[in-house]
């Protein structure tokens, strides 16, 4: 269930973003008077199809190839490769009879309609819901790092005050592209001295094997256990069964040991314990040991005895103390300002994340195909996060379109300013191959793109 969840949420945002994006060319196509043959969602590879109709000289319909969707635009090469339309004299509604300056329009609508829909996205979910964040100079306790933090040279305890010389007002900030694609400066405090740290470029390699967690959170003070693990079979995954992993018992040492719900940690081998880290460290340190466990319960003091699991777990889950959080309300103009910058610092991001990659500051490794992207939804429905990722999609499909590849929207959009700048259209011949040479290339990427993911399901 949980899987037809993540890809119905997938379907469901890549078809209104394609359906959007192809309608941006259509009506460019039909403004400047181009006949448009066709507009699919997904692709009738070999004429095979879903459901077609016709409206006026428009067919519309669903393929059965769910790998985007297209327009049909007459006297374009194009995904159709429709060579023998081309062979015949050009007629004044085919896109080939138009200039050079109409013709980039049409091919720049479908770019320019993802990035106000992205916009629009952003705007509405900030009117609507605003912006809740964690104050970064409350907390007080500081940072604790996980394991590329510590990689860094983060220690727990450090108040993180600046990037880049620039005070650190909002916690999510640390954790933003700022950080994590532009190699900034980090200015902490430590023990009532400024220390500076250098964040690699290479650190989303880190975050692409570990996750962000694993990077820096806030310092959480414990509260009581919120539950504690007993000895159930666990859940093997699909891909698990695939590669003959079978169900064993997972191991509860706290269950064990008679820790409860409800119990309060005073200390781990009778030193005293506050924050949850303290007592995950002393627990990884004592893999595979006993351990004296002093809780609170019913106003006494009791020593337990669990035996730590072997991958340093104790098997609860801790409460934790609220941290405090400020809430903004925008008004509704107020909204699309803030809406437009979260839009193309999306836009922005993205291209950084390509430079990297380019350069091989951050790894191939990184690109996920639908899949992936499936995962990021998440197995629960909820309209701010759909909203939400589909905003981010909506600026990621636009940025990937501007690249300059032929069979994309850039490439083509090359092709024409070289013909603007020439004076004169390139030849048939060439486009015909320059789309093939494009196809390869993204086929290539999304070959690519699969077998990273279904890698990263297999645990490689």
């Amino acid at each position: 269930m949980n899987g037809l969840i993540m890809a119905g949420q997938l379907l469901l945002g890549l078809s209104i973003l394609v359906i959007l994006h192809e309608l941006g060319h259509f009506l460019a196509a039909r403004a400047f008077g181009i006949k448009v043959e066709k507009f699919y969602l997904f692709f009738d590879a070999w004429g095979f199809k879903l459901f077609s109709f016709k409206v006026g000289e428009t067919e519309y319909g669903v393929g059965w190839l769910p790998l985007g969707g297209y327009v049909k635009i007459s006297g374009m090469i194009d995904e159709s490769m429709d060579t023998e339309q081309m062979a015949l004299p050009a007629e004044p509604w085919e896109f080939r009879s138009k200039p050079a300056w109409q013709r980039l329009i049409v091919m720049l609508g479908g770019i320019i309609v993802n990035v106000l829909v992205g916009i629009f996205i952003f705007w509405i979910l900030t009117f609507k819901y605003g912006e809740d964040y964690i104050t970064n100079d409350k907390l007080v306790n500081g940072v604790s790092p996980g394991i590329i933090g510590k990689e860094i040279g983060i220690q727990t305890g450090d108040r993180i005050l600046a990037i880049n010389g620039n005070k650190v007002v909002r916690f999510n900030e640390l954790i933003s592209s700022k950080v994590l694609l532009g190699s900034p400066k980090l200015t902490v405090s430590r023990n009532g001295q400024a220390v500076d740290l250098k964040v690699p470029e290479t650190v989303l390699n880190s975050i692409s094997e570990y996750g962000i967690q694993e990077f820096v959170a806030p310092r959480m003070e414990t509260k009581k256990i919120k539950s504690v693990a007993d000895h159930t079979p666990e859940k093997v995954s699909f891909w698990k069964k695939i590669r003959g992993v079978q169900p064993a018992k997972s191991v509860a040492p706290a269950f064990d040991a008679g820790v409860k719900a409800g119990d309060s940690v005073l200390a781990v081998n009778g030193t005293p314990v506050r924050f949850r880290d303290e007592i995950v460290a002393a627990a990884e340190k004592s893999a595979g040991k006993v351990i004296t466990l002093t809780v609170w319960r019913n106003g006494k003091a009791l020593d337990l005895k669990p035996k730590v699991a072997a991958d340093g777990t104790l098997g609860v889950v801790f409460g934790i103390k609220a941290l405090h959080e400020t809430h903004v309300s925008y008004g509704f103009l107020e909204s699309f300002s803030v809406g437009t910058t979260k839009a193309w610092t999306t836009f922005a991001d993205n291209g950084k994340g390509i430079w990297k990659m380019i350069t091989g500051k951050v790894s191939a490794r990184n690109i996920s195909s639908p899949i992936g992207i499936a995962q990021v939804y998440g197995s629960e429905f909820e309209w701010e996060n759909f909203w939400r990722l589909t905003g981010l999609i909506s600026m990621a499909l636009a940025f990937m379109n501007l690249l300059p590849i032929p069979a994309l929207d850039g490439g083509h959009v090359v092709f024409l300013i070289i013909e603007m700048i020439i004076r004169r259209p390139l030849s048939d011949k060439f486009m015909e191959r320059a789309q093939v040479v494009g196809f390869v290339i993204l086929l290539s990427l999304m070959v690519f793109a699969f077998g990273n993911d279904i890698l990263k399901l297999l645990g490689k």
